[in-house]
């Protein structure tokens, strides 16, 4: 992405993970990418994300949200919504295979979401609920694919850059998967102190 001046940053910011900006002479423009529809901002409107009048910029705001371009304040992860992703995830696991789950994955978390780099806090947060929740589900029983995937994804969905690696461990042979970003991993991607080698990454 090409240099923003600071609003268009602020811009960037606001804007729901499928949607982009770019400078132009007259303004910007707001692309929506998993509707495939454009969206126009005049140089007064951006002017107006840095201006000093809240009014006006809470406006704009509002306008951006009603359409579809921009979210409302994002709020951490509930652990009910980490629950019943872990679930849905396993379920689709043993039903489909984690193959074809990882064929999936483009659908669920789509490469035209844009993918800043989450705070480590917030990854920190999200981690240690989707591993107790791991832990203490009978269905989902601490599996390392289960956990992995449903991380993914939820950074993704909420335009979170995020990594998901598979591995593998020669002696004695076993796999891992786990999902990388802001230098920490869900889960652990060494663990018991076992190191396993890449194999394959995606969103990388």
């Amino acid at each position: 992405m090409t240099q923003h001046t600071d609003p268009l940053v602020a811009l960037e910011r606001i804007l729901s993970p499928h949607c982009r900006v770019t400078r132009l002479s007259a303004g910007a423009l707001i692309s929506d990418w998993r509707r495939t529809r454009f969206l126009g901002m005049t140089t007064a409107d951006v002017r107006t994300l840095a201006g000093r009048d809240c009014a006006e910029r809470a406006e704009l705001v509002t306008g951006l949200v009603r359409a579809g371009c921009a979210t409302t304040r994002r709020t951490a992860y509930t652990d009910a919504e980490v629950r019943r992703r872990l679930r849905a995830v396993h379920l689709l696991i043993r039903t489909l295979g984690f193959g074809r789950v990882l064929r999936l994955l483009p659908l669920a978390a789509p490469a035209y979401a844009r993918t800043d780099l989450p705070s480590p806090a917030d990854v920190a947060r999200l981690k240690s609920t989707v591993e107790a929740h791991g832990r203490s589900s009978w269905l989902v029983n601490d599996d390392c694919k289960t956990e992995a995937v449903t991380a993914f994804i939820l950074l993704r969905r909420r335009g979170a850059g995020a990594v998901l690696h598979v591995g593998v461990r020669e002696h004695p042979f076993a796999l891992h998967a786990w999902t990388s970003t802001a230098g920490l991993c869900i889960p652990d991607a060494e663990p018991g102190g076992h190191p396993f080698a890449p194999v394959l990454s995606i969103g990388g």
